[in-house]
């Protein structure tokens, strides 16, 4: 669960928003809409923790987290559905692309073996093994079906519509 108290955001004398209160409850999916230049990337900001509001705070559930994909979408063309929405969490994508790097050496040495150990109690306190089943629950709340999870980004244009 997420929330936010009195949320606000000025700029100088510029009130972006002011004293935003919302909950947004485990299980839904939820839209931010709003004009250009509204603040909809700024307030994704404050709730990811990348900015400070002005005033007011957010609240995150315990062991809960926020993972946040960079508004380029052009930046992850190259990359399958399932792993861009993974790459939300850059730790734990990070630490899976450093896991799949040691098991594929042919070299393996006592010093990977190591290091792949301390990477997979990382992964397992990240939850990692349920990430691709997280992943695919976002996806499905957002009418992205199964079968697109391996399409490559680049190749989502013209074949998803949201309402087919």
């Amino acid at each position: 669960m997420i929330s936010t108290s009195n949320l606000t955001l000025r700029f100088g004398s510029r009130i972006l928003f002011e004293n935003v209160n919302i909950l947004f409850s485990p299980g839904n999916c939820y839209g931010l809409i709003g004009a250009n230049g509204a603040g909809k990337s700024v307030f994704l900001k404050i709730l990811s923790g990348e900015i400070d509001p002005t005033a007011g705070q957010v609240s995150i559930a315990a062991r809960k987290r926020i993972a946040v994909l960079k508004q380029n979408h052009f930046e992850f063309d190259d990359f399958k559905v399932l792993e861009t929405v993974i790459m939300g969490h850059k730790r734990l994508y990070d630490i899976m692309l450093e896991k799949n790097s040691i098991y594929e050496k042919s070299d393996f040495s006592d010093e990977d073996g190591v290091r792949a150990g301390e990477l997979e109690c990382e992964f397992a306190e990240l939850n990692g093994w349920e990430a691709e089943s997280q992943a695919g629950s976002i996806l499905n709340c957002v009418g992205i079906k199964a079968e697109l999870y391996d399409t490559k980004m680049s190749e989502l244009s013209g074949r998803y519509s949201p309402a087919g």
